[in-house]
């Protein structure tokens, strides 16, 4: 699988494919894996929903910016806020990343990564967090994540972030086709990130940019690898 520096990046959506009612996009290969296993995830009683899937640089630099100046909420590791005035511009930069990529950097860009809800669950009006207490043990979506955890590899799929190895904080509910993104994180090195960052004129880029090769470590190949057939 071949990715170009702008696909990498999430600088370009030639890699993808644009899906409707509801509205995400894929790479094509992830797209056909995720419909398969929604098929199959019905004879269990789940809808499962793409709650997110592609995201292009821009958006991700949004995020970014947001949660740098204070105007999106910052997690620590159970989900519970951080005050923001706490923190100094390092400790800023390590609390946005446990839960959001550097853009650039997020394995999103690639099409080959899913945030999974179901949506069978959900009563009218629910709002989903993507926090960890909806996919715990009695939490609204527990039964997906059981139901993922001994599924989805038979569809090509790991969890990257299955459990805290001190960089990005557990996320059950995110899913990777092993078929993309391995030769992409391969493909997406330090010097490519660095590039792109100084280009985009990011909040706390005069902190963030001398630690781009320690980032790189924490948070972008410190991965759970999918398991061994």
């Amino acid at each position: 699988m071949i990715f170009s520096p702008q696909t990498l990046t999430g600088q370009s959506r030639e890699h993808i494919v644009q899906f409707q009612e509801p509205r995400f996009a894929l790479h094509p290969l992830a797209a056909k894996a995720f419909f398969e296993m929604q098929e199959e995830a019905r004879s269990a009683g789940i809808e499962l929903a793409v709650f997110s899937g592609f995201r292009d640089f821009d958006t991700q630099v949004r995020i970014w910016r947001l949660k740098a100046a204070g105007e999106r909420p910052l997690y620590n590791t159970q989900g519970q806020p951080i005050p923001y005035a706490s923190l100094s511009p390092e400790a800023l930069i390590h609390a946005i990343l446990r839960w959001s990529a550097l853009p650039g950097a997020s394995r999103h860009h690639w099409g080959s990564e899913i945030d999974l809800i179901d949506q069978r669950a959900m009563p009218p009006g629910y709002r989903v967090e993507l926090l960890p207490h909806e996919y715990a043990q009695g939490g609204i979506f527990g039964h997906l994540n059981t139901w993922i955890e001994q599924n989805a590899a038979r569809f090509g799929f790991f969890q990257p972030y299955k459990e805290d190895l001190g960089g990005v904080a557990p996320e059950p509910w995110h899913l990777s086709l092993k078929e993309l993104s391995i030769p992409a994180l391969k493909a997406l090195t330090p010097g490519l990130l660095q590039e792109t960052l100084q280009k985009a004129e990011l909040p706390l880029s005069e902190t963030l940019l001398p630690m781009v090769d320690l980032l790189y470590s924490r948070y972008v190949i410190n991965i759970c690898p999918p398991a061994t057939p």
